[in-house]
């Protein structure tokens, strides 16, 4: 049987086997779980059905992977995007007056644009024209991205109303348990970099698990005492009120047309499709320079398979009743622990079914148990940096500027903008018009459409 999986998804060809490949798809799903409980909290907002909204969440997740896994043979894993699901509750739902209904329809139609597109080579096109420093450039942008989310949600970064962001402040804290999950999550990345400097096998899923533990030592000890009111929940898995797998009829195919016609409904598709579109470009020239499928202008191969698992995981995920389903970031872990092939992703798939079956474990793994491994993989990614040419101004300004925008304003979309943006004006004012394809100038023309209008 091992014979038989090595063979399907070679494994000899990707220097890689089935131990590897099964702890990167458990190190994607568990940096990912989040997930399954962010989107439906979110998206309950908006007047969703909590539970349905979890189960079509795990199952968009499970469907859009194992596509990825089957068309392309790449590691890269799917689920309900985080940006795009708060645009849709609080945008589109409370502020511009559409119904969770409308919005669904939205994203539908999104994917079925999105399927066409990417059936006439158009996606495709946008991604291969990206140029190789700029390429980079997103690689470590990502890095520097997840690392600012590791932060984040760890608790270490924090809002301050004088510098924008700040450490969080010992002194004078007012919760003993945000304070010790604090210390824990610094614990967890000194931890997890250790593991990872020693080159212990699948030390990022060992860190993950070795935070969490010691997270529970102190909820046992009374250092940490949840409390929901400030988003601090207990570490130990309770099954008193479980509940398996929650009805999807509250939101499946839960559709309406008749606000199709309208430009602002437009608008919204638009939105949908354009942050969706670069997010996905983004991710996966990150995620695969990192795995070594791409080297500098080189395309990625069967990335037409990519785009369109990619597409129908959004259409089905609408049908079922979630948000955007897009390629996450954090594939980027299951990358760093030496998954090479589509069946690290089958894993990180099965994991999302059985997240139906036993969400109080899942669901029990907290944000500051997963933030050292996003920030360690975003030291991983950002190693790339070295490789882009900093000599020439009209390469290296817009390669930085993607990699500073793309943490500073949370969005791997305006990273790539504003480097496809200065790209595109700064050979033009040099007169090196020859360098920019057309491809280049369309991004950014849509991009400054989008900033203009949208």
């Amino acid at each position: 049987m091992e014979q038989k999986i090595a063979s399907f998804f070679k494994f000899k060809e990707n220097h890689t086997d089935l131990r590897t490949e099964t702890l990167a798809g458990i190190t994607t799903f568990v940096g990912m779980a989040y997930i399954l409980a962010v989107n439906p909290n979110i998206l309950a907002a908006s007047g969703m059905e909590q539970g349905a909204v979890y189960t079509a969440t795990a199952l968009a997740a499970a469907l859009g992977t194992a596509l990825m896994a089957l068309m392309t043979n790449y590691p890269f894993a799917l689920a309900p995007g985080m940006g795009v699901n708060a645009y849709f509750a609080y945008t589109v739902v409370l502020q511009m007056g559409y119904t969770w209904e409308t919005a669904l329809t939205a994203v539908f139609i999104e994917g079925i644009i999105f399927i066409l597109l990417t059936l006439t080579s158009i996606r495709e096109k946008l991604f291969e024209a990206i140029p190789a420093n700029l390429r980079i450039a997103i690689t470590a942008g990502i890095g520097l991205f997840i690392g600012l989310i590791g932060l984040k949600n760890g608790g270490v970064m924090i809002a301050d109303p004088s510098t924008f962001v700040a450490m969080y402040k010992f002194a004078g804290a007012e919760s003993a348990t945000v304070t010790c999950s604090v210390i824990l999550c610094i614990i967890g990345i000194l931890l997890t970099g250790w593991m990872y400097a020693k080159g212990l096998k699948a030390g990022i899923l060992l860190g993950i698990f070795a935070t969490w533990i010691l997270g529970i030592i102190c909820q046992l000890c009374g250092l940490y005492v949840p409390d929901p009111n400030l988003g601090m929940y207990s570490l130990i898995p309770d099954f008193a009120t479980w509940t398996p797998v929650q009805s999807l009829a509250p939101t499946f195919m839960k559709f309406e047309w008749d606000q199709i016609a309208s430009f602002e409904f437009a608008v919204v598709v638009f939105a949908f499709l354009f942050v969706d579109l670069f997010d996905t470009i983004g991710t996966l020239t990150g995620c695969a320079l990192k795995a070594g499928y791409i080297h500098g202008d080189e395309k990625l191969p069967r990335v037409r398979e990519a785009l369109l698992a990619d597409a129908i995981a959004t259409t089905c995920g609408a049908c079922l009743g979630t948000s955007t389903t897009t390629t996450f970031v954090e594939s980027s872990l299951g990358v760093a622990e030496g998954g090479r092939t589509g069946f690290a992703g089958l894993v990180t798939a099965l994991f999302f079914v059985l997240a139906l079956f036993l969400s109080p474990i899942f669901l029990a793994i907290p944000s500051f148990a997963t933030a050292p491994a996003l920030v360690i993989v975003g030291y991983l990614m950002m190693q790339q940096i070295k490789e882009i040419d900093f000599d020439s101004a009209t390469e290296g300004i817009p390669a930085f500027l993607t990699i500073l925008a793309m943490p500073l304003f949370y969005s791997i979309a305006e990273g790539i903008g504003w480097g496809c943006i200065s790209y595109v004006f700064l050979n033009a004012v040099t007169g090196k018009t020859k360098k920019i394809s057309w491809v280049m100038w369309l991004i950014a023309a849509l991009f400054i459409c989008k900033y203009i209008f949208i």
